[in-house]
Formats: C-alpha cells, sequence, structure tokens
C-alpha cells in the first residue's frame, strides 16, 4: 500500500456499448469510484479519474447482428445513452474515452508490438471452434454451451455467469454456435499467448504475499484460486471482423483480444485526457508516487488482477495497482439483474420516471453496496430508504435549521452568546466525522461511510430535539442564537461531507446556505467555524420529497410485466401428441355455449357448477376453474362445450360435459370461446 502518494489513477471498469447502464453496474463501480474520486478532490488531492466505453469484441457484433445493423451504429447508438447517464447521475469522470479512438488503437498496437519484439508471446497454431455453416472462427461469446464447473447449461465460451468461471470455449461441454445453432468444429488457426504461467512467482509474491492483509478476500480468494489452480497461457488474439487489427505480419483476418485491448484502454484514455488539459500522462501511469486503483465488479477480477497486471510487467515500465476493490453482484427483487431478459432498472428509465431524485438511487444503492457478498435491490427497501432516512433524517434537519433561521433571524446567521457544555461537546463530536467517514472510505468501505454520514445528520438532529430552541425562544431568545449558531455549523459540514455520496443534494445545500465552494473535506474537522455570523442564507427547499406507495408499485408492475414477457417468450409448447385419423376428430360434438349459472361446490376449493345454454338444452357441468374465476364473473361468458363427453359423477353432481380452458402467458386459466357472435348450440368444425 503506498502511504501519502503523489496523485490518484482511478479507473472504473469500461462498460460495454451494446447497451445502456442499470443499476447493478451503478452500485458494482461507478458510484463506489465516483465517491472515492469526489472525496480525494475534496481533500485537494491530483486525481484523473478515467473510464471510456469498451467497443470491440464479439458483444458488440452479436448486437449489430441481432439489430441489423453495423458494429459502428452500435458502438455510437449506446456510447451516447451511457454517456448521458453517467452525466446525469453526476459521475464525474476527468475523462471518458472510447476504444475506437484513434488514440486508443495506437497505443494498444503500440503495446502488443513492443511485447511482441521482447519475445513475450508465444505464437501457436491451435484447434479453435469453427462454425462451418457461418464459415467463421467462432469468438467466445458465439459458443453456449454447459460449464464444466458447475453444469450451467447456458454457459458462454468465455465465461460461466452462473458461478463466475472463466473459461475457454473449448472448454464447454456440447457447445454451440449462437449464429446457426449448429455444433461447431475444431479447426485449425495461429494465434498470439500470453504465458501467464511465467508470471506465477511475480503474482504470487506481489498479490498473495503482499497484498494479504490489504485486498478484499473476494479479490484475494479468486487470484489465489487462479494461481494455486495453475495458471496457462492465454490468447490475446482473435479471429473476428470487428476490433483492433493484430499489427504484425501473419495476422491478416485478426483482432486484438477484446481483453488484450480493453485495459490499456485506461491508459489511451489518460493520455487523451492529458493531451486536452496540457498535462505529461505518463506520471500517473508510470511513476511510483502515483497510486492506481482499479474499480470493478467480481467478474473483471481476473482481468485486472492476473492478466493485465502481466501484461504491464512484461511491458515492463508501469506501475501495478495498489488495490482493485471489487464488489459482488447485486441482484433485482430476488433475481439475478440480466440484460438480455430487460430484469434490469435502466438508469435512463429511472430518471424518466423519478425525476431529479439521482441522489435517491445514489443512497439507496450505496446503503446497500454488495461490498463482501450478492445483495439485493428492491423497490420497498429504494423506498424506505428515502422515507425513513433521507426525508425524515437528513431532510428534516436542515429543514428545520433553515426555517427556523428565517424565521427568527430573517436567514441571517445569529452571533453567538458563551457556548454551554452540550454546544461544545456537539461541535466536537462534529469536527470528528471528518476523519471517521476518511478512514471507511480509504479502506474501500463505502457503506460504512455512508452510514458515518447520516451520524451527522442525526446529531443535527438529536441537538435541535434536545435543545427545542422553538420553546426556548419565548423566554431565552440569546440562548437561541447559540443554538442556532451550532445547528447551521452542522448544516455547513453536511454541505461538505455530503459532495462524494449526495452530490446533488450537496450543491442543492450549499446554494440553500450560500457558501458554495469555499469549504474544502479539512475544513470540517480543522474550522471552529464553518459559516460565519452575519452571513446570509437563502430560503428553506425541501432537499428529499416523500415517496409514494402508487409510484412503488407501478415499478414493482414493470418488474411483473417483464418477468411475464419472459415466461412467454422462453415458454415452449408441448410437442404434438400421436397422429389421429378425421374420424377420430369428427367423434367430438363441440358446440357454442353460454354459462347462466354458477356457483362453488360445497366442500370443493377447485371446482364450480356450471349451468351451461349449449343451444340443444340447458345441462350441468362441473369445471375445476375456481382457483381463477368466482361466480360472479363468469356468468354470462361464451364458452366451447365438448357435448357429447359421456356423463362423470363428481363429488355427487353429473357433470354432462367439458368447457375448453388454455393457460395465458402468465400460466393464468383462460376460456377458449368464439370470437364472433355465433348463436349458442352452433357446432365447431
Amino acid at each position: 500500500m503506498i502511504q501519502n502518494p503523489k496523485r490518484y489513477t482511478i479507473t472504473a471498469a469500461l462498460p460495454y456499448t451494446n447497451g445502456p447502464i442499470h443499476i447493478g453496474h451503478l452500485a458494482g463501480v461507478y458510484v463506489p469510484a465516483d465517491i472515492y474520486s469526489r472525496y480525494l478532490r475534496l481533500q485537494g488531492k491530483d486525481v484523473a479519474f478515467i473510464c471510456g466505453s469498451d467497443e470491440h469484441g464479439v458483444a458488440i457484433s452479436m448486437k449489430a447482428k441481432k439489430e441489423g445493423i453495423t458494429p459502428q451504429e452500435v458502438i455510437d447508438k449506446y456510447d451516447g445513452i451511457i454517456r448521458k447517464s453517467f452525466a446525469d447521475f453526476g459521475i464525474s469522470f476527468d475523462n471518458y474515452s472510447r476504444t475506437s479512438a484513434k488514440i486508443h488503437h495506437d497505443t494498444a498496437q503500440e503495446f502488443f508490438r513492443k511485447l511482441y519484439d521482447n519475445g513475450d508471446f508465444i505464437e501457436e497454431i491451435t484447434e479453435q471452434l469453427y462454425d462451418a455453416k457461418a464459415d467463421q472462427f467462432l469468438a467466445d461469446r458465439f459458443v453456449v454451451g454447459t460449464c464444466p464447473r458447475c453444469g450451467n447449461d447456458g454457459a458462454y465460451g468465455d465465461q460461466c455467469e452462473n458461478c463466475g468461471s472463466t473459461l475457454n470455449a473449448t472448454d464447454l461441454i456440447n457447445p454451440k454456435s449462437t449464429i446457426t445453432g449448429e455444433t461447431p468444429i475444431l479447426k485449425s488457426t495461429k494465434h498470439w499467448f500470453l504465458p501467464l504461467d511465467r508470471y506465477t512467482e511475480f503474482l504470487t509474491e506481489w498479490i498473495l504475499v503482499g497484498h494479504k492483509n490489504d485486498w478484499k478476500p473476494n479479490v484475494y480468494g479468486q487470484v489465489k484460486s487462479w494461481v494455486d489452480g495453475g495458471l496457462e497461457p492465454r490468447a490475446v488474439t482473435r479471429d473476428l471482423d470487428w476490433g483492433i487489427d493484430v499489427p504484425v505480419e501473419g495476422a491478416e483476418g485478426k483482432k486484438l483480444y477484446v481483453w488484450f485491448d480493453a485495459p490499456i484502454g485506461y491508459i489511451s484514455s489518460t493520455k487523451e485526457w492529458a493531451l486536452r488539459e496540457g498535462k505529461d500522462w505518463e506520471p500517473y501511469w508510470k511513476d511510483e508516487e502515483t497510486k492506481l486503483v482499479h474499480f470493478i465488479g467480481k467478474d473483471n477480477i481476473v482481468f485486472h488482477c492476473i492478466i493485465f497486471p502481466a501484461m504491464l510487467k512484461a511491458e515492463g515500465s508501469y506501475i501495478l495497482p495498489d488495490n482493485v476493490p471489487a464488489n459482488e453482484f447485486l441482484n433485482l427483487e430476488g433475481n439475478k439483474l440480466s440484460t438480455s431478459k430487460n430484469w434490469a432498472v435502466w438508469l435512463h428509465e429511472y430518471l424518466e420516471e423519478f425525476p431529479e431524485k439521482q441522489d435517491v438511487l445514489r443512497y439507496a444503492l450505496t446503503s446497500n453496496a454488495p461490498e463482501t457478498k450478492d445483495n439485493d435491490f428492491t423497490w420497498k427497501d429504494f423506498q424506505a430508504r428515502n422515507n425513513n432516512e433521507l426525508v425524515a433524517i437528513f431532510g428534516n434537519f436542515i429543514n428545520r435549521v433553515v426555517v427556523l433561521t428565517n424565521k427568527y433571524y430573517d436567514g441571517y446567521i445569529p452571533t453567538p452568546n458563551e457556548l454551554s457544555e452540550v454546544d461544545e461537546n456537539t461541535l466536537t463530536e462534529l469536527k470528528a466525522y471528518p476523519a471517521v467517514i476518511s478512514s471507511s472510505v480509504e479502506r474501500y468501505r463505502f457503506r460504512e461511510a455512508l452510514g458515518e454520514l447520516m451520524n451527522v445528520a442525526r446529531l443535527g438532529n438529536k441537538y435541535l430535539a434536545d435543545e427545542e430552541p422553538w420553546k426556548v425562544m419565548k423566554d431565552n431568545p440569546e440562548r437561541v442564537k447559540t443554538q442556532m449558531y451550532v445547528a447551521l455549523q452542522i448544516a455547513a459540514a453536511l454541505s461538505i461531507l455530503a459532495e462524494p455520496f449526495l452530490p446533488f443534494t450537496a450543491a442543492k445545500l450549499s446554494g440553500i446556505l450560500k457558501n458554495e465552494g469555499k469549504l474544502k473535506w479539512n475544513d470540517v474537522a480543522e474550522n471552529s467555524e464553518l459559516i460565519p455570523e452575519g452571513h446570509q442564507i437563502g430560503e428553506a427547499e425541501l432537499l428529499f420529497a416523500k415517496i409514494e406507495d402508487e409510484e412503488i408499485q407501478k415499478q414493482i408492475d414493470k418488474l411483473e410485466a417483464t418477468k411475464t414477457a419472459n415466461i412467454a417468450e422462453n415458454k415452449q409448447a408441448e410437442p404434438q401428441k400421436d397422429l389421429i385419423q378425421y374420424e377420430d376428430f369428427a367423434k367430438m360434438d363441440l358446440r357454442v355455449g353460454t354459462i347462466i349459472e354458477a356457483e362453488k361446490m360445497p366442500k370443493a376449493n377447485k371446482l364450480l357448477v356450471l349451468k351451461i345454454d349449449t343451444g340443444i338444452d340447458v345441462r350441468t357441468i362441473v369445471s375445476g376453474i375456481a382457483e381463477s374465476f368466482s361466480p360472479e364473473e363468469i356468468i354470462g361468458k361464451r364458452v366451447t362445450v365438448l357435448a357429447n363427453l359421456a356423463p362423470r359423477a363428481l363429488r355427487g353432481v353429473e357433470s354432462q360435459g367439458m368447457i375448453l380452458m388454455t393457460t395465458n402467458a402468465e400460466g393464468k386459466l383462460v376460456f377458449v370461446n368464439p370470437d364472433t357472435d355465433a348463436p349458442n348450440g352452433e357446432t365447431i368444425n
């Protein structure tokens, strides 16, 4: 761990431009990285917060094929959506680039060429999966099959999303091409491999010994598992038609593997930023006094802690990451987030339905961040955190302070009188919070840090509740001046301490207090007066609004509709039954009928006793639909009746036929009925 670094390079995982950003991305990577970067800037640190769109690889090609457009159209579409989502949620990148940019292509090719010239690659002809029908080699994501480790039959050729294992396409059991559905064959092709086994000793010493005590257990454990299992050479090129050309002779038609070129995107994005800002990029990647931190999700641990460090070590001039605080996964309402199944809360849609509530989502996701284990986002929890914490604690304190200051002093900060012991203790406690929050942030415990921030608001609420200035005002207005002065110092502290976590709220609060840009992080601990006497503040504005049950139910219903659509899409029809002859069908007497009476069968939960006008008679039919329909709602319903079914006694009632039913996409019973006004008794042929 670097002590007192001269500068910080902070990277956030490059999002694939094959879809928008959802809450899982925000919780796992981008909010934690943003909190850390904003916190460091408030301390006056030299920070380069770097990211960009990952625009190469099979995921883009797959999306293009699915939508019937070119890869370039895919990346341009989603790069714009992603950039806007990040801006809308206040993710404060110093630079957000694209791996399709020339500066990135040049940087990645130069990196590859240096390792190639140094003899760091193994050149091999190997057998790879090939789709003969599509006449192409199948890159990782164009292959699905059964995971050899957990048995999941939907594993991709590079990774099983069920168990998180990193795979090679040839590891899959019963592989299938996602292009044609055919079983691929093995065909020879030439590729270049990074011999990870050569770096076993380096990785063991650097991570397993050097970072045993300061890296998160989930990160350390996954690296140890890989190293202990024996590292093997890994291909850094692919047979693809989309990506960065391999810059050596004999590599025509081959591209750099996306997991080789993507992390180099951090370097090329830093170069782009430095050119724009007139800086030298190299100290941010090559100076030992720079602290490099990668924020990623757990599915990227191997690439950031084994493959990319091995690449950097081979190149020789780069620093290594000081930490890789990877988070686990966030689930949604008890189910795994899935882009392909639309089981997600998309950021651009969230803001349409909850305008100006970016900080509410940032707060809910940080409060429930999957820092040490997978966690679950639910809309009810989101509502509770807003109403019971942001509104009732943070917002309530600020509103009371601002309202009373305007009521008693026309918005001017009063001159305090002698501080009581309670006042002194409260201000002393306030001064301790920056160090407490800092300790949590610097150990990447953002949930814990946010809890301490809310304790500052609780401190303010407790102070007002105990001191009751609205009561004291009647008999001792001079005392109230001191009370309000102390409360206003807490409010000013919140305007700065909240900024990394709730940037929009902090900006709004600073606007109300009219102290924009006047405070830094350490001022809270070092200055006795954060907002001076005589300073005039603005009128009260609600920082947070209560979220009603109807708004939450709408989101739950939306997810239920998605679940229903997924069931319908994935539902497979039952296989066709054995063939029959026309004469077999002709034996059935199917008639149009109308239900004229209905009642529940006594002591039978599933049965309804129906009276049906079949056009030839009025007959009794017993039907097992009581759990799906009430008697009242089906009277008058048009139905299809199998009229010549042999009678059968059910609980002492003779049933003289059968009505035809099926199930809808949700699995609920529905009537098979005529869609015209055919009269009762008409036969169905």
